[in-house]
C-alpha cells in the first residue's frame, strides 16, 4: 500500500516526472544550441569577429573582411 503522501509507487501519482527532464543541458526546444544573447559572430575563413546582435543569427551576416558567412561563438 502506498504511503500517505499521495505519490504511491515510483512513476505513479502527482510526483511523477520530477528530475526526469533534460535539465536544460545547452539545447533549446527547437534543437538549437541556445547560446543566449552574448557572444560574437566569427568568420570561419579569416577569423574576424563582430559582436552578436540579438535577433540576428550569425549565419545571416557576412564577414566585413572577406564576405564569408559568419558563424556563432559563445
Amino acid at each position: 500500500m502506498p504511503g500517505r503522501d499521495g505519490t504511491g509507487p515510483d512513476g505513479a501519482g502527482p510526483g511523477t516526472g520530477r528530475g526526469r527532464g533534460s535539465g536544460g543541458r545547452g539545447r533549446d526546444k527547437m534543437g538549437g544550441s541556445g547560446l543566449g544573447t552574448g557572444g560574437s559572430c566569427v568568420c570561419p575563413k579569416c577569423g574576424a569577429t563582430v559582436p552578436h546582435q540579438r535577433g540576428v543569427p550569425c549565419y545571416q551576416k557576412t564577414c566585413p573582411n572577406c564576405g564569408t558567412t559568419m558563424t556563432r561563438r559563445g
